[in-house]
């Protein structure tokens, strides 16, 4: 089930959101959502991280995709290429169920970008969305298919998942 959180925790105005707990989550909401020959995709970074991580702890066969959002980004002029950023999906796309993971889903024009460059590699027969966090905010007519929670924050912070080299998870809230 979808957690809403609000800001609060701690100090005033502060938001504390505790990654570890929402990706175990993210791990149920994401089960329930697999089919047996279901893939998964994380976006690149933070989807990435959930992808690897998730796919171990569902004992799922095969490696997990990875896709990037940079060359189909409508800001991709003042972005550029990250060099991390590179698709990798050890599947054949058409035909396959696909289930996008993300950090966190704000806008939605990532996400639009990342459809853009999944259909570049073929037709899958369904694509689903699971994230972390829906900040909410949309650009763009869409939504995650599970979110293990959502937030509100200001236009003028950005919320990102960060990784430790332990793999622990957590979030970083940065004002923009």
């Amino acid at each position: 089930m979808d957690k809403d959180v609000s800001p609060g925790a701690g100090k005033p105005g502060a938001l504390f959101l505790d990654a570890e707990a929402l990706y175990k989550e993210l791990l149920r909401g994401v089960g329930l959502l697999c089919q047996a020959d279901t893939k998964l995709v994380g976006i690149t970074s933070g989807g990435a991280w959930l992808v690897e991580r998730l796919q171990r702890d569902l004992n799922l066969p095969g490696k997990p995709g990875v896709i990037s959002s940079a060359m189909h980004r409508d800001d991709f002029a003042k972005r550029g290429l990250a060099s991390s950023a590179q698709t990798q999906l050890p599947f054949d796309v058409n035909g396959a169920h696909i289930l996008i993971l993300d950090d966190v889903l704000y806008t939605g024009r990532t996400l639009r970008a990342v459809i853009n460059e999944l259909f570049d590699y073929g037709r899958p027969a369904s694509v689903r969305l699971a994230v972390l966090v829906d900040r909410g905010g949309r650009q763009l007519p869409v939504q995650a298919d599970f979110a293990a929670a959502r937030v509100a924050l200001g236009e003028q912070q950005s919320l990102a998942l960060a990784r430790a080299e332990d793999g622990a998870f957590r979030f970083e809230v940065k004002e923009i």
